[in-house]
């Protein structure tokens, strides 16, 4: 695999968590460009590692990894968008979703990185250099997170009063796409 496919690869990897990206950056209260980078980190640590170990896992588990990921995605994003959802209802004023909270930017970094197990395991049919292509991975994700943080930051300042609720449903869309694709493109 070609330095260029491989880049391209983890540009298509990556989508989600850029997408994730953009509602966290509408979100992210207080915004200090260290919790942008560390929330950043945490989805491209997910996207780099996620290939490594589908690789590891090999043929054996391909098809039980296949059969669940979309769904364990599926069910992380919408609880994820929900409770956004919710709390945006609940008291706009003093809603209080954080992204930058550990365990939300955990689950957000396996939900939107599952898809990498899989094609990790597909890589390792074409004898790449995994090492290699989860470091180029995550680092695609990690730039493109950080756009989206800053993109979502700019777009925040017009969406104030609706951003929870936008934000949880961008989550609820991103799983019900991921599920989609895995059902009927697949």
């Amino acid at each position: 695999m070609t330095l260029f496919s491989l880049i391209v690869l983890a540009i298509g990897l990556c989508m989600d968590s850029f997408a994730v990206s953009l509602t966290s950056g509408v979100l992210m209260n207080p915004f200090t460009h260290r919790r942008a980078c560390r929330f950043a980190a945490i989805l491209a640590l997910f996207q780099g590692l996620m290939p490594v170990i589908g690789w590891l896992l090999g043929v054996g588990f391909r098809d039980y990894i296949e059969a669940y990921d979309h769904w364990i995605a599926l069910a992380l994003l919408v609880y994820l968008g929900g409770r956004m959802i919710y709390e945006a209802l609940q008291n706009e004023e003093n809603a209080c979703f954080d992204p930058c909270c550990m365990k939300t930017a955990m689950s957000l970094g396996l939900a939107t990185s599952i898809d990498a197990m899989a094609v990790g395991i597909s890589l390792s049919f074409l004898h790449v250099d995994i090492l290699q292509s989860g470091v180029v991975i995550g680092i695609t994700t990690f730039l493109f997170s950080m756009g989206g943080i800053y993109i979502g930051r700019k777009i925040g300042t017009y969406l104030k009063k609706n951003a929870g609720i936008i934000g949880g449903i961008i989550l609820i869309l991103i799983g019900v796409k991921i599920c989609v694709e895995h059902l009927f493109f697949s």
